[in-house]
């Protein structure tokens, strides 16, 4: 199996999983949006939430041992800290995460949606190119958590 295929049916699953939630509960699976209900809303509310956000982690963890996943190495671990931060930051001033635009957003064929995943797959191209390619970043750094770490070392 190819990593296409794998991709391809990752994608339906994902897509599968949002409609069952949409169908069943009448809830998007915005994951932004969820972790902001769970932090943010009475208890009586969040239920489905907090089962939601466990079965993500829970269902991630699971299968990364039943497939023998190799582990990753994190050199920098406080380097997770800031990232976090600048991608709850990027969900408030984006209105959304990722998957909420990319999934629910575009299911509903939202224009706000579509214009946000075209910044962020610019952005993600862009980073791509600039840590990989360009000159000084391509011969100094290997990966953005050694880059952040340039910079928090100063």
């Amino acid at each position: 199996m190819d990593e296409y295929t794998q991709a391809l049916q990752g994608g339906i699953l994902v897509g599968l999983a949002s409609w069952i939630l949409l169908a069943g509960l009448g809830r998007s699976s915005a994951v932004s949006a969820i972790t902001a209900g769970v932090l943010t809303t009475r208890r009586q509310n969040s239920p489905w939430r907090w089962a939601f956000l466990a079965g993500l982690v829970g269902g991630g963890a699971f299968f990364s041992w039943a497939l023998n996943v190799p582990h990753v190495e994190i050199r920098h671990p406080l380097v997770l800290v800031p990232a976090g931060f600048l991608v709850g930051f990027g969900a408030v001033v984006g209105s959304g995460s990722a998957s909420g635009h990319a999934i629910v957003g575009l299911g509903r064929r939202s224009r706000r949606s579509l214009a946000a995943v075209i910044v962020f797959a610019l952005a993600a191209v862009s980073t791509v190119m600039v840590t990989t390619h360009i000159p000084p970043a391509a011969w100094w750094v290997e990966s953005i958590t050694e880059a952040l770490m340039m910079l928090f070392d100063r």
